[in-house]
């Protein structure tokens, strides 16, 4: 699986060292040094991954996917960094990375993280549901990447996207945060179930009228969580 792939870091060595392994694997690689140059880069050819540092001068890599996500550039991204609090991780997430890792880390494990994001990203193209998932208002696209809420455009990011999903699939099925932090995929070990929480709350702000009081995607405390069709639910009631 030979791919496109930008690697944006700032320390030469680190940079180098990234290409070679990636070089190895059958990868194009560019190598750029800075947060503009990156964006610069992306907006020329858009690649099939972008391997991003956190810490960069001209733009930190927590700005250039805020900038591609606002301009609706969907290209995976994999977050490198020397931080290490779970909050500037959560960030990352919230912003649109779709994985992270901490430094130090094993050139080998990031080279899985590749192969595993470039697997993840391509094959919906070739395996997508050729079916919408409908929960009550709620519509998922899974081939067109496309949340409507009672007719209403909602835009999700990747990790917001693969949650509902996968809730969608099983309407009134409770799902564990284990379950949906594996629908996320690879994140850091660092991660912890707030992961999950955090996407389901950003969640709850896109498709719930009143979010402190969701009627749609619930909590069963203990548990996890499960999406249902409010309608369905108050005739139960």
């Amino acid at each position: 699986m030979c791919a496109d792939v930008i690697v944006a870091e700032d320390d030469e060595k680190q940079a180098e060292l990234v290409r070679r392994y990636l070089e190895r694997e059958g990868h194009a690689v560019r190598i750029v040094g800075d947060g503009l140059a990156a964006l610069d880069a992306v907006r020329h050819k858009v690649p099939d991954l972008l391997v991003l540092d956190v810490m960069m001068p001209r733009a930190d890599g927590l700005d250039v996917v805020r900038v591609l996500r606002a301009e609706a550039r969907e290209l995976p991204v994999l977050m490198l960094t020397a931080r290490t609090t779970e909050d500037d991780l959560l960030l990352g997430l919230d912003l649109g990375a779709d994985d992270y890792m901490t430094k130090p880390y094993s050139p080998r494990e990031l080279m899985a993280r590749v192969r595993t994001l470039l697997r993840r990203t391509r094959l919906p193209a070739v395996v997508a549901q050729d079916h919408v998932l409908r929960v009550g208002g709620l519509v998922v696209d899974p081939e067109r990447h496309e949340v409507t809420v009672d007719g209403e455009p909602v835009e999700c990011t990747r990790g917001e996207f693969r949650i509902l999903a996968a809730l969608a699939a099983g309407p009134d099925r409770v799902f564990s945060r284990q379950r949906l932090l594996e629908e996320l995929h690879g994140f850091d070990r660092y991660i912890s179930d707030r992961t999950v929480d955090v996407h389901v709350m950003n969640l709850r702000k896109k498709i719930e009228p009143a979010p402190r009081r969701p009627v749609r995607l619930l909590t069963v405390f203990g548990v996890g969580y499960k999406l249902t069709d409010p309608a369905k639910a108050a005739r139960r009631g």
